[in-house]
C-alpha cells in the first residue's frame, strides 16, 4: 500500500492531476499506520502481519 501510495503520488505530481496527489497522500498514510501497528505487534483487523 505504501509503494501504490508513492507511485500515485509521483504520477499526480508529475501530470499535475490531483486526485491521483490526494489518493496517493491517503495510502501512504494508512500505509504507514498499518506498518507501525503491524511492527508494534499490534493486531489489526484480526491479523497480526501485513505483507
Amino acid at each position: 500500500m505504501i509503494i501504490l501510495g508513492l507511485i500515485l503520488l509521483i504520477i499526480g505530481a508529475i501530470t499535475g492531476i490531483s486526485i491521483l496527489w490526494t489518493i496517493g497522500v491517503i495510502l501512504l498514510v494508512i500505509g504507514a499506520v498499518l506498518w507501525i501497528l503491524g511492527a508494534v505487534g499490534h493486531a489489526v483487523g484480526g491479523r497480526k502481519h501485513y505483507f
